[in-house]
């Protein structure tokens, strides 16, 4: 793949190697925290409850609403708060499912397949064996830490091996526009003289850590071209789930296959563009320009109590209030922006949403409204923070 090499620069401003970022990680802890005060959830009865209803005993996390379905994405945030938990047990457990039953057994040489369920002749196995580049990139991340902060190079060994094949199969050098992570294997979602992405498959952060411990790759500039991607793509300063670009006409709000019907929106993929931004550390390069491109969610709640469930292809809000979840993952948007009292309705939101009894949101429990419960107050608590290198900080480490 061809790198541009205006974004070289940038590339060796990030080439940290893993031993200096080990040396930087204590020193980095203490600096950067929310200001989302005091703790507000219970993060450890939060993963336990989570584990308990959708996480079955050999390690396979189960979405009840799509028949007990299993996909990469779920791993890949159950092995993310298994880490943050300082939960190894359970970590194993998930990356042990994970290997032998969504990638043959060895990440390193097999991206996961993104999902796995029951067929239709009643047999359960891979349901679709094609990639999830967002789910491949977390897993990569999950392993690369878990070896930094376990002390395990087994993991990170690993971590490095997925890393590579991401890079090799799910990056391309898109004409007119640049390097980006498309969503899955490139040739899939390059349709006819259209390039389909979705901008919340781009954590800065975690792009930043592969850049850290790969230099050589491709990473820093596809990080250095998300704030593009987003000011480009957004609609009424909000972002959108799926954006088709083409050379010449630019990026227009798209479905995942390309076609144009029904109407695109920004919704349960796009709320995780702002959860993401948010997370980014403040000393973070590009952080507010990632920040400044979607104000819309902002703006919106000064007038409403509750971020809206989808957004139209032009930018519009449409008036039926988003899961609960969806104020979870606001919380680290509404602190970049200084909006406390937003802050605070949704996190009022949220407890008067939150079962003492089951210790889960929502008054029917959702797989996905749970983990953006658990991203977003896990972060809010300082339960977990992302360093400047995309380091993961955590609080037990410190």
């Amino acid at each position: 793949m061809k790198i541009l090499s205006p974004l070289r620069s940038l590339a060796t401003r990030l080439s940290l190697s893993l031993p200096l970022l080990c040396a930087l990680s204590a020193g980095a802890q203490s600096a950067q925290t929310s200001s989302v005060h005091p703790a507000q959830f219970d993060q450890g009865r939060l993963w336990q409850a989570y584990t308990n209803h959708f996480v079955s005993s050999d390690g396979r996390v189960v979405d009840p609403m799509r028949g007990d379905m299993t996909t990469s994405e779920g791993q890949s945030y159950a092995l993310f708060f298994a880490l943050v938990q300082n939960d190894r047990a359970r970590f194993d457990q998930l990356l042990g499912w994970t290997q032998s039953n969504l990638a043959h057994g060895d990440l390193g040489q097999h991206l996961p397949a993104w999902s796995w369920g029951k067929a239709k002749d009643g047999r359960w196995g891979l349901l679709d064996a094609n990639s999830a580049s967002d789910s491949d990139l977390w897993i990569a991340y999950d392993l690369l830490e878990a070896g930094r902060l376990w002390h395990e190079p087994h993991y990170v060994e690993l971590g490095k091996r997925l890393a590579a094949l991401i890079a090799r199969r799910e990056v391309a050098d898109i004409p007119g526009f640049g390097p980006a992570l498309m969503p899955g294997p490139v040739a899939d979602f390059h349709v006819g003289g259209e390039w389909i992405l979705n901008p919340s498959y781009e954590p800065v952060f975690l792009l930043d850590r592969l850049a850290a411990v790969d230099p050589a790759g491709p990473w820093a500039d596809v990080a250095a071209m998300v704030p593009v991607l987003l000011e480009k793509s957004a609609r009424g300063g909000f972002a959108m789930d799926w954006v088709c670009y083409s050379h010449g006409a630019g990026f227009t709000p798209c479905q995942a296959n390309g076609k144009r019907t029904p109407p695109p929106v920004g919704s349960y993929d796009a709320i995780r563009v702002y959860l993401w931004a948010g997370m980014v550390a403040p000393a973070a390069p590009g952080r507010q320009r990632l920040l400044r491109a979607i104000p819309g969610m902002n703006g919106y709640l000064q007038h409403y109590p509750a971020p809206p469930e989808k957004i139209a292809a032009d930018g519009t809000a449409l008036p039926t209030p988003g899961p609960v979840g969806f104020s979870a993952a606001l919380l680290p948007y509404l602190e970049g922006s200084g909006d406390q009292q937003a802050i605070a309705q949704q996190m009022g939101r949220l407890k008067s949403q939150l079962d003492e009894k089951t210790y889960l949101f929502g008054s029917s429990p959702t797989y996905y409204d749970q983990n953006l419960a658990m991203f977003g107050t896990g972060w809010a608590d300082n339960s977990f923070q992302f360093g400047e290198s995309g380091e993961l900080l955590v609080r037990w480490s410190r």
